[in-house]
């Protein structure tokens, strides 16, 4: 696909992130970390579909609410009709039964169809998938799994007609968004959420939403200017409910959202750097080469980058504080050394992340395909295409470094709060007398209370598969569970994250009149700066929930993202 250039979780985040005199999310069913960019700031843009050049960039494009038109690449369309005549010449021959066409599905797998049966077995099909349940997907991850999938049927192995994917591509670019739920899909093809999307374009009762209204498609699809119905032929209704096509559009939300909060991670340990002075060592670049971690030394470069001038993280930066009993420091604790690796393992999941849905958005996920023999003959061949166990795998190992990113952030925030620990900062950060005031104490809990929620959810949902439908469906990838895991723990990630923020803050306000003269890092300095725009330092106790949700907001909006 060419770009040319002309934007489920737990609810989590819409409960803490309200932020005074701003609205919560609005893409935001329920709790998505990534706000969208103003309107007037959003370029719209125009998607050809070849089946074979999708993008991350283009996903995100879409994520982000950016205004988007998309159609199918004239040569995608014609291999589409080829393949589907092929497919049509292969069935009138006779002799080879194949599944979803002239067979029934799943357990009913050996039930035969006659012709007459074919348009009406299409809307049983999607009637009896559609039995999700639950909050329903982001609309920019519904529009997402529709572009996708047209993209993978444009390859021209499913045997569809070009136009069952120009009928997804309309609902697109009209603005009609169905209302897919998340749960009920075990990663063995999203076939729940993908059934909910496929009554929505023949325009049957499934709900789809449309400039801020919902009702059901056949009355809503009319008001968008598009045809009430939309008749599917022999063999169109499988590839719409098979293939992890909405499991691969929630996993490039997760990998959208994962990137932001990964760069305002490394911005938030670098105010916790200058806040305790540490040693500058640790970010050593001949270190860091040693260890051969790409991503590692591009963590290390980064934040020397934001600390960069600092005159705090100095061995006179470390004596201001009790000049007559000041001892060389030797060197920090493991958080603080080891952060580098820490933070260079979340970018490492997102590399393979991002590798493999760039292969998913741009491959035939569907059974059974339809390939051109020699001689100019199709065939159909069945097989296991619309497996998610990479995806889920990817998910599940994603979601432990989020959960290790988590622990290593309310780590850092704890040692704030001890003098000992933070090398001399005010007990609990108390702007005034400590036991007369409290601090930030309690917020640091807030993070401690989330963490072990994070570590919960990052078990492995793929090493739970259960057999269903009377064992023909006797291994599942349970890839949908990784992901809305993953979704949940990024919403508390947020949350972790702003504390740690607040936190840091906090200590660089307290001691800033002993370190006079002596400047904070060009990088830092300005994440300081970005942070007391919205929340005023901590003097005497106040009521600190409005101050963490200013905070959240923050990170919500990237606001704290390192430039």
């Amino acid at each position: 696909m060419k770009l040319i250039r002309a934007a489920a979780g737990t609810g989590l985040l819409a409960a803490l992130c309200v932020v005074p005199g701003q609205a919560a999310p609005g893409q935001a069913a329920p709790g998505r970390a990534v706000a969208e960019p103003p309107a007037a700031a959003r370029q719209a843009a125009s998607l050809v579909l070849d089946g074979g050049s999708f993008s991350v960039a283009d996903a995100f494009a879409i994520l982000e609410g950016r205004p988007v038109t998309v159609r199918l690449a004239p040569a995608a369309q014609e291999r589409m009709r080829r393949s589907r005549a092929g497919a049509l010449a292969a069935l009138e021959r006779g002799g080879q039964r194949v599944y979803g066409w002239n067979q029934a599905l799943g357990p009913l797998k050996d039930r035969p169809l006659d012709p007459a049966q074919a348009e009406r077995f299409q809307r049983n099909v999607l009637r009896s998938h559609a039995a999700g349940v639950g909050p329903p997907f982001p609309d920019g991850v519904a529009r997402l799994a529709m572009v996708i999938k047209a993209n993978q049927m444009a390859r021209g192995r499913y045997g569809v007609r070009p136009e069952v994917a120009q009928r997804l591509l309309d609902l697109v670019n009209a603005g009609v968004v169905p209302r897919m739920p998340q749960i009920g899909s075990l990663g063995t093809g999203d076939l729940q959420p993908q059934a909910a999307m496929g009554l929505a374009m023949i325009g049957e009762q499934a709900p789809v939403r449309y400039r801020g209204a919902e009702g059901p498609a056949a009355a809503m699809l009319p008001r968008a200017g598009l045809a009430r119905t939309f008749t599917l032929q022999a063999g169109e209704a499988l590839p719409i409910v098979s293939g992890s096509t909405t499991a691969a559009a929630s996993f490039l939300d997760a990998v959208r959202r994962a990137t932001v909060l990964a760069g305002q991670a490394e911005g938030a340990f670098a105010l916790f750097m200058e806040a305790t002075r540490a040693e500058r060592g640790s970010l050593d670049a001949r270190t860091h080469a040693e260890r051969h971690i790409p991503e590692e030394n591009a963590v290390a470069a980064r934040l020397r980058e934001l600390v960069a001038g600092s005159g705090w993280m100095t061995e006179e930066g470390r004596r201001r504080l009790d000049p007559a009993n000041y001892e060389p420091r030797v060197q920090d604790a493991v958080s603080v050394r080891a952060a580098p690796h820490v933070l260079a393992g979340l970018w490492h999941e997102l590399a393979d992340a991002r590798r493999a849905l760039l292969r998913e958005a741009n491959s035939s996920t569907s059974n059974p395909l339809v390939f051109r023999r020699a001689g100019g003959r199709y065939e159909f061949v069945m097989g296991g295409n619309w497996d998610a166990s990479v995806m889920g795998h990817l998910a599940d190992s994603l979601n432990a470094e989020v959960a290790d990113v988590g622990v290593l952030s309310q780590e850092l925030s704890g040692r704030l709060l001890s003098p000992r620990w933070s090398y001399g900062l005010p007990a609990n950060l108390a702007g005034g007398s400590p036991g007369l005031n409290s601090g930030l104490v309690q917020a640091q809990t807030v993070a401690a209370a989330l963490v072990p929620e994070m570590q919960v959810r990052a078990h492995p949902a793929g090493t739970l598969s259960r057999p269903v439908k009377d064992g023909q469906e006797d291994h599942n990838t349970m890839a949908m569970a990784s992901l809305r895991h993953l979704h949940e723990n990024l919403d508390r990630l947020e949350v972790v994250l702003a504390v740690q923020y607040l936190m840091a803050a906090q200590g660089v306000d307290l001691i800033a009149g002993r370190m006079a003269g002596l400047p904070l890092g060009a990088g830092t300095r300005a994440l300081h700066a970005e942070l007391r725009r919205s929340v005023a330092p901590l003097g005497d106790d106040r009521y600190l929930t409005p101050d963490l949700e200013r905070v959240i907001g923050l990170i919500h909006a990237q606001r704290l993202a390192p430039r």
